[in-house]
């Protein structure tokens, strides 16, 4: 692979090397693809995060290219060429694309997005991005990122363009802004938080002059949209070393912006004090929830480890006996997860199975040293809902004393109810609990019609299948209609 800039030492010959093999692999897409904007006089070049990932060895079928050409020849050009075509971003200069090659002997799937020249800005009052496009491949690097997401390679020569060093930051592991950061940081505050969820994804240190000025415009952060924000803390959080990327949220004053709720746990010592803070307690937890993570990452999980503490501060009392108390933090939590989710425009059903998880998380101790009744049994099922399997997981997580003989009580007490529940949902249909009569039987043994009382006999006879586990029909009307001699 020929380098453009060999006035520049290069080391990282063996990631070259990488870098080539993996080119070698998507050649059939990128390759026919460079040759068609190249008859029609225009420059296509792999950029970003797909050439870093090739040096890493590991470039996926997601590609990257820019081009000298407008969106609209991009258009032109790729309509005839690919198998599905879309324009979502085109407002931004992108065009979206999907190509099926041979790869190997075997069909794969590209999916591509090709970008013109650009750079882009914020102004003090918008949330969004102004656009304008450009003719130079590396005025259009100096507006990326970071260096190791400013490097590109020109097809189909397969020329190495990196003006800006970022071959050298790929080799020490280090997050730099191609230009100065105070400057990249106004064009974009997004970046500050990408700064995070790169050095959470990559596990790359940030530089020091990065980290100085995100800790300076940590405000300028406001200015971008919550769906954009959003989006970038998803990435951070289903990461390889998601702590990594919230401390430095954190350390800069960025999460105060953004989820403030985080480094509000840092002063807060729990009520065992066996942690250094709630802090510090949260990112564990989150680390260990991880750790139980079965089919791989897993944001409604991580979510609710990482805020499941949340409600602490606004709970927190000092007891007479010196300790400090957090009583009901778990329903406080729930509703700030709630909030906070919201503002951050999560889905509803995300919110809700996170607030759930939130409020369900010190359910298992309320039960004393684990003799569980089938009723309680029952109802922590029944409560916990679709959500059981996590919820399994995020009160195991929750344990991080160091004391391991209290560690391992805990365990063993959950390994019993956990067996205590696969006893039950051998004999009962403990997923889907419901009352042994249905409305229409209501309403026929009572003699009245639908209304509230129809819906207080529903309750009453899921309270009494709880309590009693499965029941006869005629036991039930039994006592339905016990209940209903009560109510006048």
């Amino acid at each position: 692979m020929p380098n453009a800039n060999e006035d520049k030492p290069r080391e990282l010959s063996q990631a070259q090397r990488r870098a080539v093999s993996e080119l070698l692999r998507v050649s059939p897409a990128a390759d026919d693809l460079a040759r068609r904007f190249e008859e029609a006089g225009h420059s296509l070049a792999l950029v970003g995060g797909s050439v870093r990932d090739a040096l890493l060895g590991r470039l996926g079928n997601d590609l990257d290219f820019t081009t000298d050409a407008r969106p609209e020849q991009v258009l032109r050009l790729v309509r005839p060429w690919a198998d599905a075509v879309w324009e979502v971003g085109i407002a931004f200069g992108t065009v979206g694309c999907q190509k099926r090659a041979v790869v190997e002997g075997e069909e794969v799937t590209f999916e591509i997005e090709i970008t013109t020249y650009r750079s882009e800005a914020y102004d003090r009052t918008s949330r969004k991005p102004e656009v304008s496009y450009g003719d130079s491949i590396e005025d259009d690097l100096v507006r990326r990122d970071f260096t190791v997401n400013a490097m590109a390679v020109a097809l189909p020569q397969k020329t190495f363009i990196d003006p800006y060093g970022g071959l050298e930051d790929l080799s020490a592991q280090v997050l730099r802004t191609p230009g100065t950061p105070e400057a990249s940081f106004s064009d974009d505050p997004l970046r500050m938080m990408r700064a995070a969820r790169f050095a959470a994804q990559l596990d790359f240190d940030v530089a020091p002059e990065v980290v100085v000025a995100m800790t300076a415009m940590a405000e300028r952060i406001t200015i971008v949209s919550a769906e954009r924000v959003r989006d970038e803390l998803n990435k951070l959080l289903l990461s390889t070393h998601p702590r990594k990327g919230l401390t430095l949220l954190v350390d800069t004053g960025l999460a105060a912006h953004v989820l403030p709720e985080l480094p509000e746990l840092r002063l807060e010592s729990d009520e065992h004090h066996r942690h250094k803070d709630v802090y510090e307690h949260s990112l564990t937890v989150l680390e260990q929830a991880i750790d139980l993570e079965e089919n791989g990452p897993d944001l409604t999980l991580r979510l609710a480890a990482l805020l499941h503490d949340i409600g602490k501060p606004r709970t927190r009392r000092f007891e007479k006996d010196g300790r400090v108390s957090f009583h009901h933090h778990e329903v406080v939590g729930a509703k700030m997860v709630k909030k906070r989710m919201t503002a951050l425009k999560y889905a509803n059903e995300l919110v809700k199975d996170v607030s759930r998880l939130v409020e369900l998380h010190l359910r298992f101790h309320g039960y004393g040293t684990g003799e569980w009744t089938d009723s309680a049994v029952r109802r922590y099922v029944r409560d916990a809902g679709p959500q059981l399997s996590r919820l399994h997981k995020l009160t195991r997580s929750d344990c991080t004393t160091r004391n391991k003989r209290k560690a391992a009580a805990l365990s063993r007490a959950y390994d019993g109810l956990e067996e205590r529940i696969a006893q039950l949902q051998e004999q009962e249909e403990l997923d889907a609990i419901r009352p042994d009569l249905d409305g229409n039987q209501i309403m026929q043994l009572l003699g009245v019609g639908p209304g509230p009382v129809i819906g207080k006999a529903y309750a009453f006879l899921l309270d009494q299948r709880l309590e009693n586990g499965p029941m006869s029909e005629e036991a039930a009307a039994a006592a339905l209609k016990e209940w209903w001699a009560g109510q006048s």
